[in-house]
């Protein structure tokens, strides 16, 4: 996931649909003692303790739904501090985070038994956007390491708790509930 990133990615997103008509960018965050993304038997990203991010991008992400969901993965206090309670963010419990981009988090499942992926972003928008979201988390400070984007992964993991969070843009901008 190393390359240019695209300053306006808008641009990739279709014309007849406005911003906030298409379905929101998802994560699916696990806490984990450790985590390997492997592609035809070779390792290709590899963590310690910390976050397994699976990331899902929509056909009308923008950079914004990325930074969005940065700033909240980065700042989830849900490591555990001295007296048991979840009150640590990844990188104050000394963590790293595995990025694995995976575009079955948009899969439709309304109709039928086979899932629809149509409301997934393009190859190009996803790409992008994914490598977007792994900058804008190691600007942040933290350790990163990813998957092979396009290529059949194999995610190995031990979620620690377990402790696994969904997240999606859409949801992020409503209030939250009493």
């Amino acid at each position: 996931m190393h390359g240019h990133v695209n300053e306006n990615l808008w641009d990739s997103a279709p014309d007849s649909l406005g911003p906030n008509e298409y379905p929101p960018m998802k994560a699916c965050i696990q806490r984990v003692r450790w985590a390997r993304v492997r592609v035809n038997g070779e390792t290709v990203g590899e963590i310690g303790a910390g976050l397994l991010v699976l990331l899902g991008v929509a056909s009308g992400d923008t950079e914004k739904e990325a930074q969005t969901l940065v700033n909240k993965v980065v700042g989830l206090r849900i490591f555990e501090d001295q007296e048991g309670k979840m009150n640590l963010s990844v990188n104050e419990a000394g963590g790293a985070i595995l990025v694995v981009s995976q575009f079955t988090l948009l899969a439709d499942c309304r109709r039928g038994r086979r899932p629809s992926f149509t409301e997934a972003a393009p190859p190009d928008l996803a790409n992008r956007l994914c490598e977007y979201f792994v900058d804008l988390v190691r600007k942040s400070g933290l350790p990163v390491a990813t998957g092979r984007f396009r290529e059949h992964m194999e995610v190995e993991l031990l979620n620690d708790g377990p402790v696994t969070i969904l997240l999606d843009t859409e949801e992020l901008k409503s209030p939250r509930r009493e």
